[in-house]
């Protein structure tokens, strides 16, 4: 009976861990639509010709969110392993096991926060500057 009770505990655990995994995904399933929309824009006609240092200034960006998009590729595969590796919790039946997981799982939601932060900075530095430059529209 009170081997039940501990497998119980252990599945909520990793029921609560699986889904702040599956918020982590989703999260960067979205990153990945705007690198799309945002490469697409960077592609366009959409800037005004005369700008100083234009073609600089893209493909400065372009090489940016390459970089991040490496970033963004190395840190999914860490969410993938490590929840690869959530099945092995529910074989855990001490604490200092459960210990480790946690510890894993905070250091991957550090670098997970730290990856969107970064994304989300060079999304700003780019729109501004895009809206600054886009072409306007004749009357």
């Amino acid at each position: 009976m009170e081997e039940a009770k501990i497998n119980k505990k252990q599945e909520k655990k990793v029921e609560a861990l699986h889904w702040e995994i599956q918020q982590w995904k989703s999260n960067f399933k979205f990153i990945a639509d705007e690198l799309i929309f945002i490469h697409k824009l960077l592609d366009s006609y959409v800037f005004e010709p005369n700008t100083p240092n234009l073609f600089e200034r893209i493909q400065g960006f372009k090489e940016q969110l390459k970089k991040r998009d490496e970033i963004k590729k190395e840190v999914q595969n860490h969410i993938s392993r490590h929840e690869n590796n959530l099945a092995g919790m529910l074989e855990c039946t001490n604490v200092s096991c459960d210990f480790g997981y946690y510890q894993k799982h905070d250091e991957l939601q550090k670098e997970v926060d730290q990856c969107h932060k970064d994304f989300q900075q060079l999304k700003a530095e780019i729109f501004n500057y895009a809206g600054g430059v886009l072409k306007k529209r004749k009357p």
